[in-house]
């Protein structure tokens, strides 16, 4: 009889659209708790005691299935992250990869990006925000729920440390243009050219689904300005249009991929 083959162990490295997401899957014995599953009843969150530590805080919000952040948690163990997304079933893969993975750095929440900063986040307590893909909601009735407006910006400006930074993403034209011309009066605001270094196949699902259709996406990145106040902020807020622009509904099939 010929010589019995040698099993292969599983893979413990994990692909999406032929994308690798970071990290392996550890033991079990090494996995952790990444699930943040309810906001305080009164104030606002407080770092050191959900990470049991003093460390730069990140948010994703959008965070979807948790890619970009557990990419960030992974490489940049000296910060502590916290994704939150609307969708409680991408929150599921998100908090069992970040279990996995034994990310301590790391916590996953169902939620608004919008209610998070405005009712649980301590003014000028984060270090950078991060927004991939905010939906454009392409039916004219559902344009009232587009995250990216004057008001939700004056949100993130106030909840970053002074000189923060704001990170965002699109593959919309219709939604890039107005973000071009709403962020620059709250940060220093510069768009990209090319793809993130970190992740020249994707920062997010999204964003590699965007690629592999061979459209366009749009990366910007801003620091919050310095010489703005809340006050100033709320009141130029006011004074901004609101996110009502053509979202070209030939686009939707994306989401469906999603």
């Amino acid at each position: 009889m010929p010589p019995e083959q040698p099993v292969e162990p599983p893979s413990r490295l994990e692909r999406e659209f032929g994308v690798p997401f970071a990290g392996e899957v550890l033991e079990r014995t090494k996995w952790t708790q990444t699930a943040l599953k309810e906001m305080p009843e009164t104030g606002r969150l407080n770092w050191q005691e959900l990470f049991i530590r003093s460390a730069p805080v990140v948010l994703d919000l959008g965070c979807g299935n948790g890619r970009y952040l557990i990419n960030s948690a992974y490489s940049r163990r000296d910060c502590d992250h916290l994704g939150i997304d609307t969708l409680p079933v991408v929150i599921r893969y998100a908090r069992k990869r970040g279990n996995q993975r034994g990310l301590s750095n790391l916590r996953f929440a169902v939620g608004g990006g919008n209610e998070l900063l405005d009712r649980w986040i301590e003014p000028a307590s984060v270090a950078e925000i991060h927004c991939y893909h905010p939906q454009p909601y392409y039916d004219p009735a559902q344009v009232h729920r587009r995250l990216i407006t004057p008001a939700f910006l004056a949100l993130v400006h106030r909840s970053l440390k002074p000189g923060g930074l704001f990170v965002i993403q699109t593959d919309n034209p219709g939604y890039w243009k107005y973000i071009k011309e709403i962020v620059p009066v709250f940060f220093e605001f510069h768009e990209r050219i090319g793809r993130w270094a970190d992740a020249p196949r994707g920062r997010t699902r999204r964003e590699i689904i965007a690629m592999k259709k061979k459209l366009p996406v749009f990366r910007g990145h801003g620091v919050a300005r310095t010489d703005l106040t809340e006050e100033n902020a709320l009141r130029l807020a006011e004074a901004l249009p609101t996110p009502i622009f053509d979202a070209d509904r030939r686009l939707r099939d994306l989401d469906q991929m999603e």
